[in-house]
C-alpha cells in the first residue's frame, strides 16, 4: 500500500503538470520554458514562489534539526519573516527589470544593469554554484524517500542516482509552467501531512496535547526549548540565530531561480500580494518543530543517526503504512518541484550566459536543447556531492547561501546605488569568496567572532569592497543604469517584450 500510494501522487501529480504546461505553454521558446512566458498571475505564482521557498528543507531539514538539536531549528521562523519583508521591496524591482529589457536569467540582468558581458559570466558561474549545492538538498530527502517507498531495498548510492534521474525526467517533460502545478498539489499535500500529523502525534508519544510534548520532550531532554539548545557546547545561540537568520534573508531572492520566477509573474502586484500572504506558510514551522520534538521523545533512531532521516522513520515506526505512503508521495514532490526548477535554471544560466557569449550563432532552438543537456552534467556534481555525506539539511542550505550571498551587495546595491561598477561588484565577489573560503579567514572568524554566521561575516567584507572600489572607477553608463534605477510604475501590465539580447535593450 505504502508504494502505491506514492505512486499514485507523483505519478497523477506529474501527468497534471506535463499536461498543464503544455496547454497553458506557447511556443517551445527558452523564455516560455525558462520563465513561463512571464504570465504567471497571482494564483500561480503564488504556488511557484512558494514552490521554491518550502522544500523538503521545511519540513525533513526543520523537524530533523529539531531531533537533533532542539531550539536551533527556530532559525525557519526568522529566517523566513525577514525574507518576505525583503521580498515585498526587492521581487517587483527584480520584475520591472525583467520585463523591460527582455531578461531571462539572473546573469542576464548582471550583464544589462553593469553594462558588462563578462560580468554575466562570473554571476553566471556563482549562480549555478550556489545552486547546484541548493539541488544536493533536494537529492539527499528524494534519496531518503525513495529508500522509504522501497522498503530499504536499495543502497544509499543507488537511491541518490535514482533520485537524480526522476528529477532530470521531471525538468525534462516539463517547464516552469508545469513545476507550477506540481508546486501547486505538494503545498496542499504539504498542509495536510502537517495537520494529520499534529493532530495525531500527541497520541503515538503517550502526550496530553500538543503543549504536553513540548513538556515531555523538556523533561527528557533539559534544555531542548533554549538556545543554544541539546548541546550546551553548540555555538548556536541567539547571536548565531540572528545572524544566520539574516544571512538568509539576505540571499534568499538573490537565488537565480528566484529571480526567473520574479520574471515570470504578470505584474508587481501579483509579487506584493504573495509577499504579504506567504509568510503565513511559516506558522506551519511550529508544527513541524513539534514533530522533530515528538521524534525524539519517541525515542526515534533513524539509521546512522541521519537527522535528515529522523521525521520519515518517526512516521514509519508508529503510523499505518497508508499515512507513510502519503508522507512519502507528498516528500517526494517537495523535493521533485523545487529540485526541477533549479535544475532548470542551472541550464539557462549556462547556456545564455557561459555558452552564449562565446558563440554568437547559438539559435533559440539550439540553446534550448543545450540547456537541457547541461542539466545532465549539473545533477551528476550534485549526486557526487550527496554521496558519503550525512550533513544536516539545514548546514548544506546555510552553504549555499554563504555561497549565493557574494551576488547579494551587487544585487541590492543594483537598485540602491548609481554609482555601482562592474569592477567594484568583481572585487567584492572576490575579497567575499576569500573572507568565507580561505583558511586564515575561517581562522580569524572562529577565534574572534565564533557565534556569528560565516556566509554573513564574508557578505559585510563584500560590501565594503565593492562600495570602495565602486567609488574610484568608472562609472556604468546611464542606460546600464536606468536597468535598476529606471522611473516610472512597476505594476503596469504590458504584452511583454520582445526577447532581446540583455545589455542591448
Amino acid at each position: 500500500m505504502k508504494l502505491a500510494i506514492v505512486l499514485v501522487i507523483v505519478l497523477g501529480t506529474v501527468a497534471g503538470a506535463v499536461g498543464y504546461g503544455r496547454r497553458a505553454s506557447g511556443t517551445a521558446s527558452v523564455s516560455e520554458w525558462a520563465v513561463g512566458g512571464r504570465r504567471l498571475g497571482t494564483l500561480i505564482f503564488w504556488f511557484m514562489n512558494a514552490g521554491e521557498v518550502y522544500t523538503t528543507f521545511a519540513v525533513l531539514g526543520i523537524s530533523g534539526y529539531a531531533w537533533a538539536l532542539g531550539a536551533p531549528a527556530y532559525l525557519a521562523f526568522c529566517s523566513v519573516s525577514l525574507s518576505y519583508a525583503l521580498g515585498y521591496w526587492l521581487m517587483p524591482k527584480i520584475w520591472r527589470a525583467g520585463r523591460a529589457h527582455g531578461l531571462i536569467t539572473q546573469a542576464d540582468f548582471f550583464t544589462a544593469r553593469f553594462g558588462a558581458p563578462w560580468l554575466g559570466v562570473v554571476a553566471g558561474l556563482v549562480g549555478i554554484a550556489a545552486l547546484v549545492v541548493y539541488v544536493q538538498i533536494q537529492l539527499v530527502s528524494l534519496s531518503l524517500i525513495v529508500q522509504l517507498a522501497l522498503g530499504g531495498t536499495l543502497s544509499a548510492t543507488a537511491a541518490v542516482v535514482v533520485a537524480a534521474l526522476v528529477m532530470l525526467a521531471f525538468v525534462y517533460l516539463a517547464g516552469l509552467r508545469s513545476a507550477a502545478f506540481a508546486a501547486a498539489v505538494k503545498d496542499v499535500l504539504m498542509v495536510v501531512v502537517v495537520v494529520l500529523l499534529s493532530a495525531t502525534v500527541a497520541a503515538k508519544v503517550g502526550a496530553a496535547s500538543l503543549s504536553d510534548v513540548f513538556r515531555l520532550a523538556e523533561r527528557a531532554h533539559p534544555g531542548i526549548g533554549r538556545l543554544p539548545g541539546l548541546d550546551p557546547a553548540s555555538p548556536t545561540g541567539p547571536v548565531w540565530l540572528m545572524t544566520s537568520a539574516l544571512n538568509v534573508a539576505l540571499g534568499n531572492w538573490v537565488f537565480p531561480h528566484l529571480f526567473q520566477v520574479s520574471y515570470a509573474a504578470r505584474s508587481g502586484r501579483a509579487i506584493r500580494r504573495n509577499a504579504v500572504w506567504q509568510p503565513l506558510y511559516s506558522l506551519a514551522y511550529f508544527f513541524v518543530i513539534l514533530l522533530g520534538f515528538a521524534a525524539l521523545t519517541a525515542g526515534t533512531a533513524p539509521g546512522g543517526g541521519n537527522p535528515n532521516a529522523a521525521l520519515l522513520q518517526f512516521v514509519t515506526d508508529r503510523y499505518p503504512a497508508w499515512t507513510v505512503g502519503l508522507v512519502a508521495g507528498t516528500g517526494f514532490l517537495l523535493a521533485l518541484a523545487p529540485g526541477s526548477v533549479l535544475l532548470l535554471t542551472c541550464g539557462s544560466l549556462f547556456t545564455r550566459n557561459v555558452v552564449a557569449p562565446l558563440r554568437k550563432d547559438l539559435d533559440d532552438r539550439r540553446a534550448l536543447l543545450l540547456s537541457k543537456v547541461s542539466m545532465i552534467g549539473f545533477a551528476a556534481v550534485a549526486v557526487w556531492l550527496t554521496l558519503g555525506r550525512s550533513e544536516s539539511l539545514v548546514s548544506i542550505l546555510l552553504y549555499a547561501y554563504s555561497a549565493i550571498g557574494m551576488l547579494a551587495p551587487a544585487v541590492f546595491l543594483a537598485f540602491l546605488w548609481r554609482r555601482t561598477t562592474a569592477i567594484g561588484v568583481l572585487a567584492g565577489i572576490v575579497a567575499g569568496f576569500t573572507a568565507l573560503l580561505a583558511p586564515f579567514a575561517k581562522d580569524f572568524w572562529a577565534a574572534h567572532l565564533p557565534d556569528w554566521e560565516p556566509g554573513l561575516l564574508a557578505m559585510a567584507v563584500n560590501l565594503v569592497v565593492v562600495v570602495v572600489v565602486s567609488l574610484v572607477t568608472p562609472r556604468p553608463g546611464e542606460r546600464a543604469v536606468a536597468v535598476g534605477l529606471a522611473l516610472g510604475a512597476d505594476d503596469v501590465v504590458a504584452g511583454g517584450p520582445p526577447e532581446v539580447v540583455a545589455g542591448r535593450a
